[in-house]
């Protein structure tokens, strides 16, 4: 193999290992405040717009599921922590429980109650919301 070949062999390696660890390492990264997701018991209006959380994609939505499954009929959930990260780079390598949100809101505008969307999850109706405390 001829030198020329190898060097750009070994160069196309490198960069594809430094856009996988880019992709795995903003994870890791923990700084500043945790923000979570929280779903609060809600005051059962039979007007109100919910979305139902059946319909929903526990992989697509791993925070909105971890919310709901920590909550009851009468005390909050919350999902696990977030962190944002330094300087704003993690959050175009992961998803956050603000992609989380916006997607819903935007998915199901009839159902955005301010900065919360309504959710019904198992008979009850909850407000999911970002909040900086679980």
């Amino acid at each position: 193999m001829r030198t020329v070949t190898r060097n750009f062999l070994l160069g196309m390696a490198v960069v594809v290992v430094l856009l996988l660890a880019l992709g795995a390492l903003p994870s890791y990264l923990k700084s500043g405040d945790p923000y979570y997701l929280t779903a609060t018991p809600a005051a059962d209006d039979a007007n109100a717009t919910a979305i139902n959380a059946s319909a929903l994609s526990e992989r697509r939505y791993p925070y909105t599921y971890g919310a709901l499954g920590n909550a009851s009929n009468d005390t909050a959930g919350s999902s696990d922590p977030y962190w944002r990260g330094p300087i704003g780079v993690k959050g175009a390598f992961t998803h956050s429980p603000f992609d989380e949100l916006d997607a819903l809101t935007q998915g199901y505008p009839e159902a955005t109650d301010g900065d919360a969307v309504r959710v019904r999850h198992d008979g009850t109706l909850y407000r999911l919301a970002v909040t900086q405390r679980p």
